[in-house]
């Protein structure tokens, strides 16, 4: 990898630990209530659980998810229950963070706030509500997604990388419970996990897991409760130089407990998915300060109660730092 690759690899402390946060829980149906979980499955992959670099960044995520469901799987979606679903949504997301100096119990911290702009087309063969049974419905939302806070303590020794963190939704997205598209959630919801990356900045290899929990509190608009969920993504990956970065990654989604609420009108309506796909790095500098571009694709198999697709992730890492971390980078 070449003797600069301690600083190279360096860079990526901050990379994917607060990069691949920046992907945001947004109406594309996938689980839970309308399909639609709080977690972002594959915002985490290779190099998740390394430290961040002190100081700010600026993480920015395109985002394109495409997925559908036969005519003969259902889904309640605010208030109505939809049959053979379709959905697309391309968004563009973005996570102000910063890592401060001081160590707590002798990890790294770091606090990001995510937040999106972006558009949902959903389309139904077949869909029932109050107003009356419709045929080829279709619907389009475009606005912001919810908020999104997260910290993160991560720890370095050696070779061996750990980190926990805890984030949630704040439901201030656009969400209207008579549109099959939305871009909000509806409800809030909290989530906590950790993680592991093994990363050898000699050969370049490199491995990491995070899996978590979410806990949903109740939709009000539409009295459906989410049942917890469990989530496990994943990356492998190997640097053949000093830049490029290969490998793969992929995604684990199971629901743990059923929906419940006088407004899970299909039952507990559990859900599960998996996906494996591609993924490319390139470090690189701006201003004397290290970046990092990473485009990972991934598609979706094993898929119950939820639309079965593909998503495609394009991020870029912005550091800002100070004036101390350029001469540190140079």
């Amino acid at each position: 990898m070449g003797k600069d690759s301690p600083n190279r690899i360096a860079m990526a402390r901050a990379l994917c630990l607060v990069a691949v946060t920046v992907a945001c829980r947004v109406g594309v149906a996938s689980a839970d209530e309308g399909g639609v979980p709080f977690w972002f499955s594959g915002q985490y992959a290779s190099l998740a659980a390394v430290p961040a670099t002190p100081g700010w960044s600026l993480p920015m995520q395109g985002y394109y998810y495409n997925g559908s469901a036969s005519r003969n799987k259902s889904f309640t979606i605010g208030d109505s229950v939809a049959f053979g679903l379709e959905s697309s949504l391309p968004l563009l997301l973005i996570q102000p963070s910063y890592a401060p100096e001081r160590k707590l119990f002798g990890g790294q911290l770091s606090f990001g706030l995510g937040f999106g702009y972006g558009s949902n087309t959903t389309e139904a063969d077949i869909s029932t509500s109050p107003s009356g049974t419709g045929f080829g419905r279709s619907d389009s939302t475009t606005g912001f997604t919810d908020l999104y806070p997260i910290a993160s303590l991560a720890w370095n020794r050696g070779v061996n990388n750990w980190m926990t963190y805890v984030t949630g939704d704040v439901p201030t997205g656009d969400y209207d419970p008579t549109q099959l598209a939305n871009i909000g959630i509806g409800h809030a919801a909290i989530d906590a996990g950790g993680g592991y990356t093994y990363l050898d900045e000699q050969t370049g290899h490199e491995f990491s897991v995070v899996a978590g929990l979410t806990y949903n509190w109740e939709n009000p608009d539409t009295d459906y409760q989410n049942g917890i969920d469990f989530h496990f993504d994943w990356g492998v990956s190997q640097f053949l130089s000093a830049h490029w970065q290969v490998g793969l990654a992929g995604y684990l989604y199971y629901q743990l407990t059923g929906d419940s609420g006088s407004g899970a009108k299909l039952g507990s309506f559990e859900s599960k998915v998996a996906s494996i796909g591609p993924q490319i790095g390139y470090l690189f500098t701006i201003d004397g300060l290290q970046a990092y571009a990473n485009v990972r694709g991934y598609w979706e198999f094993w898929a119950e109660n939820r639309l079965k697709g593909y998503a495609v992730f394009a991020t870029l890492q912005i550091p800002l730092g100070s004036r101390g971390s350029k001469a540190k980078a140079k």
